[in-house]
């Protein structure tokens, strides 16, 4: 006889339908996605193994690879956010006793150390003050210092808005026979990038920044170096979600099941890179520029400065020093409450000196920077 239980009703919760405020996203990320990839994300679920959907994987892979300006045939999207691109380039990297070098400029550089050191990696660390980029001698010492397997670098520190110059330290790399790994998060799609004429080895980014989409994808993309060192391994890659090895015959021609891939993200991340293709990565950087110097004048008309000097300032993430005698937090809060903007403190070294505000992607226009400059004028004139 099967005995019965009584339902527990204590958490059967009954809400209203959703309904989300019409925010305008103009923090570190995520930015609002473009409307073209909403629709294409609403279209009919198909299999992660189906014909069409195998098509759609190819065609991502190769806007990918025009994306960051590179040949590398292990192109993907990993199915998570921007730090599942960043675990899953390290984890592949590193195997216990490797000596990882981290340029830290910042929070970010900071996440690196941490994700290096749990899979067992002799972690070393250059620092900058935050705000500031590691020069090519300053690299260059580090190298001859340590003699790292892998040097981790973050191109654009979202924490600081400071741009890392890659120029030469990709030629650095060989000559000293490492690795050479970059975070890309906030600069896929928004400003310059030419992985192969760099040099670079690994990179990683995320869907949410620059590339308009909802945040859950982060592509990676290994060079034939990274890939060497990959099959040459002696231990298992510690994360078997992220293993490249494995999550390859999948986007290979094997299409050897592994997980389930998100179908809706994966339609939403090929229409972004439609938009990309679209507009052409010149326009694109070019436009995200002129946005951000108008941003620049504005915040300059109201006697605001940018933390960052001009030379490494990045177009897609603006850290500006918040007034003295200003409480930043409320100040944000107020844009949020009263104009439906959004905009972020600062983190670590900065948290409470300055704010961060992105113009990533669909939101970097001329009447988006208009609406902002206006609702801060308000908000500070009280």
């Amino acid at each position: 006889m099967i005995r019965t239980r009584t339902v527990n009703d204590a958490h059967r919760l009954r809400t209203a339908q959703l309904d989300m405020p019409p925010r305008l996203l103009l923090g570190p990320g995520p930015s609002n996605a473009h409307p073209r990839v909403l629709q294409a994300m609403s279209m009919p679920q198909v299999g992660h193994l189906d014909p069409r959907f195998i098509e759609l994987m190819n065609e991502l892979q190769e806007m990918l690879r025009y994306a960051w300006q590179t040949d590398n045939a292990l192109t993907v999207p990993v199915s998570g956010t921007g730090s599942a691109g960043m675990e899953a380039a390290l984890a592949n990297l590193i195997e216990p006793g490797d000596v990882v070098l981290v340029g830290v400029m910042g929070y970010f550089g900071q996440r690196m150390v941490d994700m290096a050191g749990r899979y067992g990696a002799e972690v070393r660390q250059l620092t900058k003050t935050w705000g500031e980029a590691f020069t090519l001698d300053e690299l260059r010492a580090g190298l001859e210092k340590y003699r790292p397997d892998v040097l981790a670098l973050v191109h654009a520190e979202t924490s600081t808005g400071a741009r890392q110059p890659l120029e030469g330290v990709g030629e650095l790399c060989r000559a000293y026979d490492c690795l050479l790994l970059l975070d890309t998060v906030t600069s896929l799609g928004g400003l310059p990038l030419f992985l192969d004429d760099w040099g670079v080895d690994v990179a990683y980014s995320g869907s949410q920044k620059c590339l308009s989409c909802p945040p859950g994808l982060a592509p990676l993309t290994l060079g034939p170096r990274a890939i060497d060192r990959l099959h040459r391994r002696e231990t298992q890659v510690a994360n078997w979600y992220l293993d490249m090895s494995l999550v390859s015959r999948y986007w290979g021609p094997e299409r050897t099941y592994h997980h389930t891939a998100p179908i809706a993200m994966n339609y939403g991340l090929r229409e972004a890179l439609r938009l990309l293709v679209e507009e052409g990565l010149e326009a694109r950087w070019a436009r995200h520029q002129a946005n951000a110097e108008l941003l620049w004048d504005g915040l300059a008309d109201m006697g605001l400065q940018c933390h960052v000097s001009p030379e490494i300032r990045l177009p897609s993430l603006t850290t500006v020093r918040i007034p003295r005698g200003v409480d930043g937090k409320a100040a944000a809060r107020q844009l949020l409450e009263e104009y439906n903007i959004e905009i972020a403190g600062g983190l670590g070294e900065l948290a409470g000196k300055v704010w961060r505000i992105g113009l990533m992607g669909f939101n970097s226009r001329a009447e988006n920077v208009t609406l902002l400059l206006g609702a801060l004028a308000q908000v500070l004139g009280r």
